[in-house]
């Protein structure tokens, strides 16, 4: 048995992510758990003839929709809507996921728990710190999903250099999940040279991706497709190395780093984070191995430079959350 959750599997994310999980061969059971509609979006989704069991679990039934899971995906919580800051979305979102993550802590605290639920930089934080009140914190089991700059980065890219398939060229992307904290490494990218006006381009429109499609919906949504795309990207990855054993598969994702104590312990000690993106090899207990930083350029560097205040602050916010028992 293969117990995958979505939390928040009614939403604007959770559906599309919820009905691209239904195919995957290796989810015996999907558990759609969300306040509203979610045992609506379960039988829906039911009846695709596919080999997984879909079950939904309303306002009461998270207890029951985590119990014994394998993996946990968090889109709950609330989108952001055009003049909406990632501190606003803060104010809402945080109490939701700590009330997730007490609910990982207490009915499945084994589980792989895979957070988009933004601010990304200061979610995943909060999660960690509730598991770590419960003691059951494992580094190695929780990460950021942020998969969708990944996925953006190679689009983006293709647009400017038809030559590129967007489905074969990777970017790796380092630092955080929002706006200054997004750092592309676009040098990496082998035979490209972009003048400097592409870079600046390309990196602003990979950083405030999000804007764009909140700005395009015009207040009816942000962006919940490509989210649940890039959503499902890597919860199949996370599958297809702990339960399938694959080797060798790498997603950037913002993850604690004591995941990999040895590979970061340079990295920690000069930028005081405990918390990044970066290349992640997966392995059976998830992380197995945090890859080291690729080459940076001078651009991209500066780029780092501006992302780290920020990502510390974001963090910290996070951590402060649960640590100072804070209430909103």
């Amino acid at each position: 048995m293969v117990k995958v959750v979505i939390c928040g599997a009614a939403g604007g994310i959770g559906q599309p992510l919820s009905l691209l999980l239904k195919q995957s061969d290796l989810i015996s059971h999907l558990a759609l758990f969300d306040v509203v509609n979610a045992p609506g979006v379960a039988t829906d989704l039911s009846h695709i003839n596919t080999g997984s069991r879909v079950t939904g679990h309303g306002k009461e039934g998270m207890n029951e929709a985590m119990k014994g899971a394998h993996t946990v995906v968090i889109p709950a919580g609330v989108p952001r809507k055009p003049g909406m800051t990632r501190d606003d979305l803060f104010k809402i979102n945080a109490g939701i996921i700590r009330d997730l993550a007490e609910g990982v802590a207490k009915n499945c605290p084994g589980a792989f728990v895979l957070v988009i639920s933004n601010p990304v930089n200061s979610t995943v934080p909060i999660v960690c710190e509730v598991l770590k009140q419960h003691g059951v914190f494992n580094p190695k089991k929780v990460f950021g999903i942020s998969t969708l700059d990944v996925v953006r980065s190679s689009r983006f890219v293709s647009e400017i250099d038809s030559s590129m398939d967007p489905r074969a060229t990777r970017v790796t992307v380092i630092g955080g999940h929002s706006g200054v904290t997004i750092v592309p490494v676009l040098s990496q990218i082998p035979g490209q040279k972009f003048t400097k006006e592409q870079l600046d381009t390309l990196t602003h429109r990979i950083q405030y991706g999000g804007d764009e499609v909140v700005k395009a919906k015009d207040g009816a949504g942000s962006a919940t497709l490509s989210m649940a795309f890039a959503g499902a990207r890597f919860t199949n990855a996370i599958l297809e190395a702990t339960v399938a054993g694959k080797t060798g598969l790498v997603e950037s994702t913002y993850v604690n780093l004591s995941a990999d104590p040895e590979s970061t312990a340079a990295f920690r000690a000069k930028t005081g984070l405990d918390y990044f993106a970066q290349d992640v090899e997966f392995g059976r207990e998830g992380v197995a191995h945090i890859r080291p930083l690729p080459h940076l350029s001078d651009y991209e560097q500066a780029l780092l430079d501006a992302a780290l205040p920020e990502l510390k602050v974001n963090i910290a916010k996070g951590t402060a959350f649960i640590t100072d028992n804070s209430k909103i």
